[in-house]
């Protein structure tokens, strides 16, 4: 089928990115909005706004029942759910079949599957993915045990959810029950789901991922990409492809990734990501995120394709478009998130009103926002305000332009993280070399105490 009308039921600058390909292709879009939203810049560009309910995301964004409602009443083809809040959501993807549209995105079962940290350990195994020892717990004398089998420090992780929540690093036994209790405390809070597992934690990796693309029969990868740069497991700069790993490593991590994807009949835009030991050629499985990623623009630069395109293509068409021999990669991509945060009191969010915004234009420089002046910047939401993407013929080069991009960003109104950026570009662990998941938290640290 082709698509004449998709509902994107999102917001900010995935609503306004996903609205822009389909501009692009020709087919209408309606947003789904929430109170908060009805004058954003998506909801200016799309072809008409439906609101499904108040500013608070658990009864807008989050709820299943309003967001089909309005694809109903819209008479849509397809709902494009962006990322975050319902992308990942099986329950959303089986109303969307039931009412007979199309989600733009992975099967229910592919959804369970991965969305379920421990089935998705399992998949990996099944599939021959190395994966950290570790297991589920439900007790704190499980905990005990299981932490001495595998050694310490030990990373307590949510069953249900990602990003970070309900993640806690333990490094002393002593402190496990209490990291125990409240991981699984925000766990029920965050996802509805208490359960938690452990896993053996490896300092000094590199997080890694392999961006993949399949239709339910065949899967072909997009490359990798490293977003090792992170704080408290949300990440900051990505860049494509993953610098200063081996030929060897680098394709044994696309086979793992199409492996895995192959093993669950993917269909659709997904993203395996590992932690890498590089010094040991090590790898292992960490998750599948089954749906379009904050950071994809990296890999459309560094691959030449839409990605958004993509989903729909395989939405309409359920088969992929390319074979692995037509994908080529040229030059290297580096991405920043830019949030309205306080970067130099502990990230304190800062929301507001945008009173200006500037940003660089040329070549191999890209710019994903919302945001105009006069754009009120919720308090309800994310605290993400744009992506700064520069692309160069290597990472040198690109470092080079990411530099001299972030001197022409402007935001007034509100307080935001781009001077943490100039700063981390100025640091020669940084630009000298790839930097583990614990980097950012040194930098940090080290910048407080000679400022103290």
């Amino acid at each position: 089928m082709i698509f004449r009308r998709i509902l994107v039921a999102n917001r900010g600058e995935i609503a306004v990115r996903i609205i822009r390909t389909c501009e692009r292709l020709g087919i209408e879009t309606i947003l789904a909005a929430s109170e908060a939203d009805l004058h954003s810049m998506a909801a200016r560009m799309a072809d008409s706004v439906i609101c499904i309910g108040p500013a608070s995301s658990a009864v807008s964004y989050l709820s299943v029942d309003p967001v089909v409602a309005a694809a109903l009443a819209a008479k849509v083809d397809a709902i494009h759910p962006g990322y975050g809040f319902l992308s990942e959501n099986p329950r959303l993807a089986a109303a969307c079949e039931s009412a007979g549209i199309v989600f733009i995105g992975p099967t229910v079962r592919q959804l369970e599957a991965v969305g379920d940290k421990l089935n998705a350990r399992a998949h990996a195994i099944a599939a021959g993915l190395p994966v950290f020892p570790g297991g589920e717990v439900r007790t704190f004398d499980e905990a005990y045990q299981l932490a001495a089998q595998i050694g310490m420090p030990v990373l307590i992780k949510s069953v249900g959810g990602g990003g970070g929540r309900g993640m806690k690093l333990v490094h002393d036994s002593s402190k496990l029950a209490s990291a125990l209790e409240l991981a699984m405390s925000e766990a029920q809070a965050t996802f509805g789901d208490p359960r938690v597992y452990l896993e053996r934690f490896a300092a000094g990796s590199r997080h890694i991922e392999v961006q993949v693309l399949g239709d339910g029969e065949n899967v072909i990868h997009l490359g990798t990409r490293d977003c090792s740069v992170q704080r408290r497991y949300q990440k900051l700069v990505e860049e494509a492809p993953a610098p200063s790993i081996s030929d060897r490593l680098r394709e044994i991590l696309h086979r793992s990734a199409v492996a895995f994807a192959k093993h669950l009949r993917y269909r659709g835009l997904g993203t395996v990501e590992f932690l890498v030991d590089g010094d040991r050629e090590a790898f292992y499985f960490l998750e599948m995120n089954a749906r379009i990623q904050v950071e994809h623009p990296v890999t459309e630069a560094i691959c030449g394709l839409d990605l958004v395109e993509e989903q729909i293509c395989i939405a309409q068409q359920a088969r992929l478009r390319w074979k692995q021999n037509d994908i080529a990669f040229n030059g290297h991509a580096l991405e920043c998130r830019i949030n309205a945060e306080d970067w130099a009191h502990d990230f304190r969010p800062s929301p507001g009103t945008i009173s200006r915004a500037a940003f660089p234009v040329g070549p191999g420089t890209r710019v994903d926002t919302h945001i105009q002046p006069d754009a009120a910047v919720p308090a309800f939401y994310d605290s993400l305000l744009a992506k700064l993407i520069i692309h160069g013929e290597n990472r040198a080069a690109a470092l080079h332009e990411l530099r001299r991009a972030l001197v022409s960003c402007e935001i007034g109104g509100i307080t935001t993280n781009l001077p943490m950026y100039t700063a981390l570009l100025a640091n020669d662990e940084y630009s000298g070399s790839p930097v583990d998941t614990a980097f950012l938290q040194r930098f940090l640290e080290h910048r407080a105490t000679h400022a103290a």
